[in-house]
């Protein structure tokens, strides 16, 4: 990639002045001296999180969408049973809709074994739809308040490719040591706690600022979103990077239902000279989603637009990459689901490595993906036609 010095200087006071507008007064923003690793998949990712859960010495905190009762899942229980046997404080937040599918001994057997458990959003007729429709998506691990796993993958073999290449998820997972532990920290409890905790936040965000150890140059945002904020975070974090982009911006996502703001983003870009490329599912394990995000293929394919779609497994990464060298990375879909109605989770990382790795597996997933071209898209029948138009009136819902 081209790079010189106007426009990187052009970029940085771009992304300076649109993050104004997305920064929580109460909060800080950037943590530095961060280390972020990435796992390029389930396997590399699973046995970093098990390995990390046998280190720990005092504290594990969890929390999930979906959780499996499969390999998996059952391994999972073990490990944390073992951690709980040597004195570890276990606490585990899953979402009660996610894991309707998983028998509740799983869970019974769990707290038997000492862990603290916290299903989220069970469903209740006081709330209405409007609480009954909320989910924690998130996916997160801290152990011993040092070290966090992130990313897409829930806890199951579908996720850590113990499964068919045609039924696996293509997923990403990363881990973080460093500064950004303490807001992640706050985060959990938060749920934990049913409420915003302003004394928690300030005592472990002020820990943040006492930590002497100095663990890498990685600097690190937490977007955070959920139904009860009056900004939509996730949203806005998404089009900040959009904006600030000068040269290139890489996707991937599994549901692709962005509205008509991101859809603006992503077109004004390419009219300033920005290339961008998204890398979407050729297959779903919600096909109504597809039929959802392919309504929008024409209007950005005429505008520029460079769209793939991943065949060869079930793509689940959720990662953005601005300029080769920020990524936005996390739990988040471009979808109105999780920018509305989802508790998410997503790191901002300003990390030039990370930035290589990520641009190069998307580059090579996108080379093994079918490229959507226009004048072919233009070509499917009219019932898949009236089906997007309709499909598209609810969009927001999905």
């Amino acid at each position: 990639m081209r790079s010189n010095h106007f426009t990187n200087e052009k970029r940085l006071s771009r992304f300076i002045r649109l993050l104004k507008r997305l920064r929580p007064l109460e909060l800080p923003v950037t943590h530095r001296h961060n280390s972020v690793e990435l796992f390029q998949g389930g396997r590399q990712f699973f046995e970093a999180l098990f390995n990390a859960i046998r280190s720990a010495e005092h504290t594990i905190l969890l929390e999930y969408y979906l959780i499996h009762n499969d390999h998996i899942g059952s391994g999972l229980a073990s490990e944390l049973a073992a951690a709980v046997q040597r004195g570890v404080t276990v606490k585990l937040i899953y979402d009660y809709i996610g894991c309707l599918d998983t028998p509740t001994s799983y869970f019974k057997n769990l707290s038997k074994q000492g862990i603290k458990l916290l299903a989220f959003n069970v469903p209740s007729f006081k709330r209405g739809f409007y609480g009954f429709d909320k989910r924690d998506h998130r996916k997160m691990t801290i152990v011993d308040g040092t070290l966090a796993f992130l990313g897409g993958l829930n806890i199951g073999d579908e996720y850590a490719g113990c499964v068919a290449d045609n039924e696996s998820f293509r997923d990403l997972g990363f881990s973080i040591r460093g500064e950004a532990i303490c807001e992640l920290e706050t985060i959990f409890h938060e749920t934990w706690d049913g409420e915003r905790s302003e004394s928690i936040a300030r005592t472990v965000l002020e820990r943040s600022r006492l930590l002497e150890n100095k663990n890498g140059d990685a600097l690190v945002n937490i977007i955070s979103g959920g139904p009860r904020q009056r900004r939509f975070y996730i949203r806005e974090a998404f089009q900040v990077n959009i904006a600030s982009a000068a040269e290139e911006i890489l996707i991937a996502t599994p549901y692709f239902v962005p509205g008509p703001r991101i859809i603006r983003s992503l077109l004004r870009a390419v009219r300033r000279g920005v290339r961008v490329r998204l890398l979407l599912p050729a297959r779903s394990d919600v096909p109504l989603m597809l039929l959802l995000g392919r309504s929008s293929y024409a209007t950005l394919l005429r505008g520029g637009v460079e769209i793939f779609e991943l065949e060869r497994e079930i793509l689940h990464a959720k990662v953005m990459l601005i300029d080769a060298e920020r990524t936005v990375i996390g739990s988040a879909n471009l979808d109105q689901r999780s920018f509305h109605r989802n508790l998410e989770i997503n790191c901002m990382v300003d990390n030039v490595q990370f930035g290589a790795q990520i641009r190069e597996l998307l580059l090579e997933e996108i080379d093994g993906s079918l490229s959507v071209k226009l004048d072919v898209h233009e070509l499917r029948g009219i019932l898949i036609r009236v089906m997007e138009r309709v499909v598209s009136l609810f969009g927001w819902f999905a």
